[in-house]
């Protein structure tokens, strides 16, 4: 992602997490965020997939949408976004770039209507990450390779139990993180920190 003049970015590390933050991960300021409820246990990830135009992967338009700055005339892939405001917590790009808009400990807005089990309001309990990628075409190795890294760091530092796509905790809005999501790449570090997808593999 090419640094940008309305776009701040800034180094950053939590300050409860045990171990050092990722190497090599920007931080840039969402303010599509709030706090959670009180007192509320954060101890989900849900994964989506995000392009900007549909299906183009460079650019800034991800973090133009996620910082209220996209102009939704830009391009006919921008239709319907004018207004929205959206967030998430990390978005992870094809060559497995990392940036964070918002820090876990607060609420990004990326669910929207959903539910988990029993619990809705997926927002207030979870942590969401966006891959660059599509409902057509596989993800990376290297997107798969950060990914095991950042969920790793993410498991030791809040007591996650379960993980969950987009389209799992939305079904019939929404798809992502889609058909070429590979699951089983994930279970070793699922299984070394004890979370579970507790939808299997239903679409």
């Amino acid at each position: 992602m090419n640094d940008q003049d309305h776009i701040q970015y800034r180094d950053g590390v939590p300050p409860h997490c045990p171990a050092p933050w990722l190497p090599g991960m920007r931080i840039i300021d969402s303010p599509n965020f709030d706090e959670r409820p009180p007192g509320t246990v954060i101890d989900t990830v849900i994964l989506h997939y995000i392009s900007l135009p549909p299906e183009h992967f460079s650019g800034d338009a991800v973090a133009r949408l996620f910082t209220n700055s996209l102009d939704a005339s830009a391009h006919p892939g921008f239709a319907g976004l004018e207004g929205l405001r959206v967030s998430s917590h990390f978005f992870l790009r094809r060559h497995g770039g990392l940036v964070q808009f918002v820090p876990p400990e607060k609420r990004a807005w990326h669910a929207g209507v959903s539910r988990l089990l029993d619990r809705e309001r997926c927002n207030d309990f979870s942590i969401g990450i966006e891959l660059e990628g599509s409902s057509h075409r596989p993800f990376t190795d290297t997107q798969y390779r950060r990914l095991q890294q950042l969920l790793a760091r993410l498991f030791a530092a809040w007591p996650i139990r379960y993980i969950a796509g987009h389209s799992d905790v939305a079904p019939g809005r929404k798809e992502d993180p889609g058909p070429y999501f590979e699951w089983p790449r994930l279970q070793s570090v699922l299984d070394a920190h004890g979370v579970v997808r507790p939808f299997g593999d239903a679409p």
